[in-house]
């Protein structure tokens, strides 16, 4: 069994290196080797431990191919070399007055190293990748030192541009300098510029030195001036003073739209009562006073005044201002609602009574609900409705014994025992209705009673047997055979009558009687 090891090694120097290791292989004896080697010369043998086996050590030196010049590495770059190959690592370059640590630039300090070139009587101090010399002597304010560094005065006047303003000479000094003025010759009202090159107006106006007068105004001229009166005044030689000018006095009827009222130095437009100065200050506006509704109601603008008015309904109280309302109901002529007038602000409305009655279309007049008519009435089926005037009524037509019903509202008698009875029992017993309002005038005829058809020779004799006992109908024969029931009282409340009209025809010799069985119903107003 033979074992085969790979050993690389790196030079110590070009001539001469060494390998150093160890290693272990079972069956062997550990052994650690030391060889010096010089290359190309013949290798120490080796001494191990091994039990009848052999071991083939074989060598192979690293070419330093920086050594050897045999790498790729560019001019910005440095070469490393590694065990069978190289690296090629680029160069930091540092700028003039630094210096390459630990790959890092670091400034060079000339003034430690000494290698400044700093001259005698000047100080090394030094600066970020450089250094600068200082003169060891400092001169004052006005004085700079010259090569041998002396302090020496600076010129300000010729090396400080425009050291002096402008009309004014320079005089350098030692360490300093002054500032001359100019000298120029003004006459009286003038004065020499800032810059002493011209003669400039004084204005005695804004500098006080006039001599105007209270009141006066001062106005400035070339190398003088002149006092004026304020506007709105002018000068009274006599007294040497400004007075007062009254323009409305001077301008009558030209300054002012109305009136005119003058103030000190000037005036003022003022108007009337109704009208308001313009923007111009002369002329007068009318003012609507509509506008802050000095009114009760309506309010109409006239020029330079107003006029208030009422709504209709309403009448304009004496203060002119106040409306009130018109009572139309206490005030009208004539009647303005059929059964009651109501008042209301501004107007009036009609009111019917509350059963019964209903408004018209037009507002003013009621009409009867006809209860009957429409089927609001509580009338029994063997009752017949009648309608009145703000309501209704049920009445019972009943035939008395040996008579028979011919009609709704008419019975016939059937028999009569013997002649006299057949005289004084009524033949025909008919109904009838009458509705009549309180108001009424009397005497009213209500109704008319007679035979039909009648002939000549007929004769009637007409009476209200009953219902009559309180004295408000009565009756007249108009003819021989038609005769009338009149309401003669007035009846002042409504109330409901039961009456029976007797006729009694006597034709040919013989009497026939009919009666009239009338219900009267006299209703509300």
């Amino acid at each position: 069994m033979v074992s085969v090891f790979f050993f690389f090694y790196t030079a110590v120097s070009p001539a001469c290196f060494s390998i150093s290791f160890s290693f272990f292989i079972p069956g062997f004896f550990g052994c650690t080797v030391t060889l010096h080697l010089w290359p190309w010369l013949c290798v120490r043998m080796l001494h191990f431990g091994a039990q009848e086996n052999n071991a083939v050590i074989l060598l192979f030196a690293d070419v330093n191919e920086c050594v050897t010049n045999t790498h790729t590495c560019q001019a910005n770059e440095r070469c490393v070399n590694t065990v069978g190959g190289f690296v090629c690592e680029r160069q930091i370059l540092c700028s003039s007055g630094y210096q390459l640590s630990n790959g890092v630039c670091e400034d060079i300090d000339e003034c430690v190293m000494r290698t400044h070139n700093c001259g005698m009587g000047f100080q090394c101090q030094n600066t970020d990748g450089s250094f600068t010399c200082n003169l060891k002597q400092r001169c004052l304010t006005g004085f700079t030192q010259d090569s041998h560094g002396n302090c020496i005065d600076i010129d300000e006047c010729s090396s400080v541009s425009e050291p002096c303003s402008t009309g004014f000479n320079c005089i350098n000094t030692v360490g300093s300098y002054t500032c001359q003025r100019k000298i120029i010759m003004c006459s009286r009202g003038y004065h020499s510029s800032p810059d002493g090159a011209r003669c400039i107006d004084v204005d005695e106006c804004q500098m006080g030195t006039h001599r105007c007068g209270e009141g006066q105004i001062c106005h400035n001229l070339p190398g003088s001036y002149r006092c004026d009166c304020q506007t709105g005044y002018q000068y009274d030689a006599i007294r040497q003073l400004c007075v007062d000018v009254n323009e409305c006095w001077r301008y009558p009827g030209r300054l002012c739209a109305q009136t005119c009222d003058n103030t000190p130095g000037s005036y003022q437009c003022s108007c009337t009562t109704g009208f308001s100065l313009a923007f111009d200050g002369k002329n007068c506006e009318d003012v609507n006073e509509c506008d802050n509704n000095p009114c009760g109601q309506e309010c109409a603008n006239i020029y330079g005044s107003y006029q208030c008015y009422c709504r209709m309904g309403y009448y304009l109280k004496e203060d002119g201002h106040t409306c009130e309302d018109i009572d139309e109901c206490s005030q009208s002529i004539g009647n303005l609602c059929a059964f009651q007038c109501v008042n209301v602000p501004g107007s009036y409305k009609c009111a019917c009574p509350p059963h019964g009655y209903s408004m018209s279309p037009n507002g003013r007049t009621c009409q009867d609900i006809d209860e009957c008519a429409i089927g609001s009435h509580n009338c029994s089926a063997s009752q017949t409705c009648f309608n009145i005037q703000g309501g209704f009524r049920c009445l019972s037509f009943a035939c008395p014994d040996n008579y028979r019903r011919v009609s709704d509202t008419r019975c016939e008698r059937v028999s009569c025992p013997n002649f006299q009875q057949c005289q004084t029992m009524p033949l025909r017993i008919t109904y009838y209705q009458l509705s009549f309002q309180t108001n009424i005038v009397i005497p009213a005829q209500i109704f008319r009673i007679g035979p039909s058809p009648a002939y000549s020779g007929d004769n009637i004799i007409i009476s209200i047997p009953r219902g009559n006992e309180e004295g408000y109908f009565s009756t007249r024969k108009l003819n021989s055979f038609t005769g009338a029931v009149y309401l003669h009282r007035q009846v002042r409340e409504p109330r409901d009558f039961l009456i029976d009209v007797e006729m009694k025809l006597l034709r040919q010799g013989t009497f026939t009687t009919f009666l009239a069985r009338i219900y009267v119903f006299i209703t509300l107003r």
